[in-house]
């Protein structure tokens, strides 16, 4: 409620004696595709940047809020919905000309999910696919809208970020899933890898991590695997760190 003095003040405040600002909502939608690290992105149909790839993304509606923004435009766009996966908020870009139709902030969201469907480009996509991450970070990789190389890149590092300290290896996966299963996640993601024995005694070995289902599958050799189900998320007490001699990861060659 406002009392009469907050009415008057309301009454007479203009909003159009500030700069005008537009927000915009972006999603860093990551999977494992093939055994490689990807990134959802579409081919922009209109200007600016026509032709170039960008994030799932566009502008956020007054009556809408930013999540329902950002699952709405991910799904116009691409065809894509990230129920299975984990979602967060990974940051807020502003930086005066990242877009040249004006000052627009962008709120981008990180999402892991597990292997999708194949996205439909929609409304002013021309074109849909997974990237893997490794391609665009080269030489001759596509170009990309407005400052999405640096949102994407702050995606990446957070996803592998997580991976060492919390459980969320799990989003990438279907279920359920093996310990050999979650130790692709990582290989891809970190672009390591990872000791067999030394990755199983820790999952195996933190409380919380996965939950056992009590099922086996033969995978036709050594005895059969032990089946494994999400649990909530959660941080290790024990972190799985990317570059110790203890857990014997290696840069891939």
């Amino acid at each position: 409620m406002t009392d009469g003095g907050e009415a008057e003040f309301l009454a007479g405040y203009d909003m159009a004696a500030f700069p005008p600002t537009a927000v915009t909502v972006d999603a860093v939608t990551l999977t494992i595709r093939q055994g490689r690290l990807s990134v959802l992105l579409i081919q922009r149909d209109g200007h600016p940047h026509r032709g170039a790839w960008a994030l799932p993304g566009g502008f956020k509606s007054p009556e809408e809020d930013l999540d329902t923004a950002m699952r709405r435009e991910l799904e116009e766009e691409t065809g894509i919905q990230v129920a299975a996966g984990h979602v967060e908020q990974l940051r807020t870009y502003g930086n005066p000309g990242r877009d040249p139709r004006g000052h627009v902030v962008t709120v981008a969201y990180l999402a892991f999910v597990p292997d999708l469907p194949l996205p439909t480009a929609g409304s002013d996509a021309r074109l849909a696919r997974f990237w893997p991450v490794e391609d665009l970070e080269a030489p001759d990789g596509p170009p990309l809208a407005f400052d999405h190389a640096e949102v994407i890149a702050d995606g990446v590092e957070r996803a592998r970020s997580k991976l060492e300290y919390t459980n969320l290896a799990t989003r990438f996966v279907e279920e359920p899933f093996t310990v050999a299963d979650l130790r692709r996640v990582y290989e891809a993601v970190w672009g390591t890898e990872v000791h067999p024995n030394n990755f199983r005694r820790k999952v195996t070995g933190t409380p919380g991590f996965a939950a056992d289902t009590g099922q086996r599958v033969n995978l036709g050799r050594g005895k059969p695997a032990e089946l494994f189900r999400r649990t909530e998320p959660t941080t290790l007490a024990i972190p799985i760190l990317r570059t110790t001699d203890d857990q014997g990861a290696r840069p891939r060659p």
